[in-house]
């Protein structure tokens, strides 16, 4: 089995995907800030990068950050330290849309991808909907209030994590692929349909209240760029996950 370095390995992502290597019997190492032995801030840097590095086949390249540049800056200094280690694949995990939605963090996903690119490493890209509790987290916050502003107009096409991770987990094993098909959810779904399924689930009564906004980015989610139909790869459903994570519980 191969040695394999997973970055952001405590994020809710990367956490499964070492849980998956692990299970299927590789070394793996884990690579995030507080994370000993391998405490790194990819954004900085340093030595204790080229010590996580070092005797490494494969990359699994998770951690983001939602600062302005960082991803770039992170990316920039792990393709640098994987050269000089000799890494042999270096795998990245996107979002679908990044070239279509001109939002600033889809740019900088995509700005990654270009460096993954032009690596000289081999690299795998593979592009995924939103997750089910990046949804989640969202409700949550616009629930605080009597009304919920949504913008209107537009869908989503929420996926399970670990079906991400598990597909991650498997690109790493095998060789560099280029850019692989995209993942999506089950199903497109509105934004107030969502809505409507996460307060049924938490017993609260709010009033959805859709709105219009303006801008480029806003075009370009209305005209579905973040979305996969033809890629509807996922199994988990929004609901089964609410289920799952909520059960009877009631807010």
């Amino acid at each position: 089995m191969t040695t394999i370095l997973v970055t952001g390995g405590t994020g809710t992502l990367g956490r499964l995907v070492t849980e998956r290597l692990r299970a299927d019997g590789h070394e793996v190492r884990v690579l995030s800030r507080h994370a000993q032995p391998y405490a790194v801030d990819l954004i900085e840097g340093g030595s204790g990068l080229d010590a996580a590095v070092t005797g490494v086949d494969t990359i699994v390249h998770c951690a983001t950050s939602p600062r302005g540049g960082a991803d770039e800056k992170a990316a920039a200094h792990l393709i640098e330290a994987a050269r000089r280690a000799g890494v042999g694949h270096l795998v990245y995990i996107s979002i679908v849309g990044v070239d279509r939605v001109p939002f600033p963090y889809y740019r900088t996903k995509l700005a990654v991808e270009r460096l993954v690119e032009q690596s000289g490493l081999g690299w795998t890209i593979v592009r995924a909907t939103q997750f089910h509790d990046l949804l989640v987290q969202l409700f949550e916050a616009l629930a605080k209030s009597p009304v919920m502003p949504l913008p209107a107009g537009i869908s989503d096409q929420p996926i399970e994590v670990a079906e991400v991770a598990d597909r991650l987990a498997e690109l790493a094993a095998g060789a560099p692929a280029g850019r692989v098909e995209d993942m999506g959810g089950p199903e497109v779904r509105s934004f107030e349909s969502l809505t409507r399924s996460y307060l049924a689930a938490r017993g609260r009564r709010r009033a959805p209240l859709n709105v219009p906004l303006w801008g480029a980015a806003y075009r370009a989610f209305r005209a579905g760029g973040h979305l996969t139909p033809e890629h509807a790869v996922g199994k988990g459903t929004f609901e089964q996950y609410l289920e799952r994570r909520f059960g009877g519980r009631r807010a």
